[in-house]
C-alpha cells in the first residue's frame, strides 16, 4: 500500500513538472516575434451612444506582452455603461471631456447634497432622501486615469464634442488570476447577440481564431442571477430586477434622456485639492489621486529644443500607478527628430499614435529587423521588454501616448548624454568597435548635451 502511494505521488510530481514545463514553452513560444507590424483594431461595436473599438489581443505581439487595447468614443450626453474588468486598466483621454467614476469597496459615500438634488430633479421626488455616491473626477484632453482589476468605472460625456478614451488593459498583471481572455463584467446593458445586427469584424484577419467572440465578452451578469433572488437581495419589485438584467439592444454605450447632472468637483477645485501636500498617513486608498494630465507642457518630464518633449506618469508622479503596476508616457516629436535608439529595462511597451507619422524600427537578440514601418495616425504596435527600438518623426513631426507593464520604467538609450556608450571608457568603445580613440570619443560625446529626444542633423526622406 505504501508503494503504491508513493508510485501515485511520483506519477502526480511527474505529471505536474511535465505541465509546468509545457506551461512555461507555451509562454516562451508568446514572445518568439519574427515581425511586428502597425494594428489598427480588428473588433467594432456600435451601440445607440457611440463605439467600442478592440484590438484583437490574440494577435502576436498583444499576446507576446500582455496587452488588450480598447478605444471607446462617446457621443455627448452619453454615458459608458458601468463595468469592471480582471485586469487592471490605464486609460488616456485622447479628445473631449466628461465625468468619470471609479468606485472602491468600502470606500465613504463623500459627495450628498439633498437640497441640490430636490431642485434639479422637480417636485415629483422631493419625497426622495437625496443623491449620495462616491467622488467622480472630471476629465479631459490628455489625463491618464488608472483603474485598478476589478473596480467598477463608468463614464459620461457632458462636453460639446466627442469624448475618445484609449486604454490598455495588462492581462499579464499578477492581479488577473484568470487568464489571457478579455473580460468585461457588465453591471448593466450588455452587447446584443441578436436583433439588430451592432457587431462588426473590421478586419477578418483572425477570424476563427478566437474560442470566445467580443461579443460574449460584454454580456450583463445580472441575467445570469435569480430573478427573485435578485429582487430580494436588493429589496426592490421584481420589475426593477427585470430592467436590470436585459440589455434592451443599447449596447455598452447609451444616450441618455436628459441632461446628468453629477455631483462633483470643479476642474480648479479638484487639482488645487491633488496638489496639496499628504503625510503619507492622509494618502490612503480611498482618497489616492487616479489620474494626471500628461499633455501640459509643465509637466514636461523630457525636453531638448530641436528635438521635442515627453511627459510621463509613473508611481512617483501618481502613487496608484504602484498598485497597478503600469505607467504612460505621451511624447511629442519634433520634424526629423530622433527618438534616441533605446531598449526598455522594466517593461513591454504598446505605442498609439496620435498625430503625424514616424519611422519606426525593432530590433530583436539576433539582429533582426522585425519591425521598420511607417507609422500613422491612429496606429498601434508593441515594443518588447529588451527589444531595442529607433523612431525617427517625419516632416510635420510625431505625437503619440505609450502604456507600459511597470509603474517605474527604465529605459537605457544607446546614444546620448545618459548612453551606455556615454558610461563606457574609450579603449573601451575604440576595441569593440576596432575604430580610433578619436572617432570613439566622438561616438560617445557629439550628442552631448542631448538625452533621450535628438534634434535633426539631416533631412527625413
Amino acid at each position: 500500500m505504501t508503494k503504491l502511494v508513493a508510485l501515485l505521488l511520483l506519477s502526480l510530481l511527474a505529471y505536474a513538472a511535465v505541465a509546468s514545463t509545457e506551461m512555461q514553452q507555451r509562454e516562451a513560444q508568446q514572445c518568439q516575434l519574427r515581425k511586428i507590424s502597425t494594428s489598427k483594431p480588428s473588433h467594432r461595436m456600435r451601440s445607440q451612444g457611440g463605439v467600442t473599438e478592440i484590438w484583437d489581443p490574440e494577435e502576436d505581439q498583444f499576446q507576446c506582452a500582455g496587452f488588450a487595447p480598447m478605444r471607446d468614443t462617446i457621443q455627448t450626453n452619453s454615458l459608458s455603461l458601468p463595468k469592471f474588468f480582471s485586469a487592471p486598466r490605464l486609460v488616456y483621454i485622447e479628445q473631449g471631456r466628461g465625468v468619470m467614476g471609479v468606485s472602491y469597496p468600502g470606500c465613504p459615500e463623500t459627495y450628498h447634497n439633498d437640497q441640490q438634488f430636490s431642485r434639479d430633479r422637480g417636485q415629483g421626488q422631493r419625497g426622495m432622501s437625496g443623491d449620495q455616491h462616491q467622488k467622480v473626477h472630471r476629465i479631459r484632453r490628455g489625463d491618464v486615469i488608472a483603474v485598478p482589476a476589478g473596480a467598477a468605472h463608468w463614464c459620461y460625456n457632458d462636453g460639446n464634442e466627442e469624448l475618445i478614451a484609449v486604454s490598455v488593459l495588462d492581462l499579464n498583471n499578477q492581479a488577473n488570476q484568470l487568464d489571457q481572455n478579455l473580460r468585461g463584467f457588465m453591471l448593466a446593458g450588455g452587447q446584443s447577440s441578436h436583433g439588430q445586427e451592432r457587431y462588426e469584424r473590421a478586419s477578418r484577419r483572425y477570424a476563427g481564431q478566437s474560442e470566445r467572440s467580443h461579443e460574449e465578452t460584454f454580456q450583463n451578469i445580472f441575467r445570469g442571477f435569480d430573478e427573485e433572488l435578485m429582487a430580494e437581495a436588493f429589496n426592490v419589485p421584481r420589475e426593477t430586477v427585470r430592467r436590470m438584467r436585459q440589455d434592451s439592444n443599447r449596447g455598452l454605450i447609451v444616450k441618455c434622456r436628459e441632461d446628468m447632472r453629477i455631483m462633483s468637483p470643479d476642474q480648479e477645485e479638484e487639482e488645487q485639492s491633488e496638489s496639496s501636500p499628504r503625510d503619507g498617513l492622509e494618502e490612503t486608498f480611498c482618497n489616492m489621486k487616479i489620474k494626471q494630465n500628461i499633455e501640459l507642457q509643465r509637466e514636461t518630464g523630457v525636453y531638448t529644443k530641436q528635438g521635442g518633449r515627453i511627459n510621463i506618469a509613473n508611481q512617483q508622479k501618481l502613487p496608484i500607478l504602484q498598485f497597478i503596476d503600469m505607467s504612460a508616457e505621451r511624447g511629442h516629436l519634433m520634424p526629423n527628430a530622433l527618438y534616441t535608439p533605446h531598449w526598455s529595462m522594466t517593461d513591454n511597451r504598446v505605442v498609439y499614435a496620435l498625430r503625424g507619422e514616424l519611422n519606426a524600427q525593432v530590433v530583436d537578440e539576433r539582429g533582426n529587423t522585425i519591425m521598420n514601418e511607417r507609422v500613422r495616425q491612429g496606429d498601434m504596435f508593441v515594443i518588447p521588454q529588451f527589444y531595442a527600438t529607433l523612431m525617427r518623426a517625419g516632416n510635420n513631426g510625431f505625437e503619440w501616448v505609450s502604456f507600459k507593464s511597470s509603474s517605474q520604467p527604465i529605459k537605457s538609450p544607446m546614444a546620448g548624454s545618459i548612453s551606455v556608450m556615454r558610461a563606457m571608457p574609450i579603449d573601451v568603445i575604440s576595441n569593440a568597435y576596432q575604430i580610433s580613440p578619436r572617432e570613439a570619443e566622438q561616438l560617445k560625446m557629439n550628442r552631448d548635451p542631448q538625452s533621450m529626444l535628438l534634434s535633426p542633423t539631416r533631412t527625413s526622406s
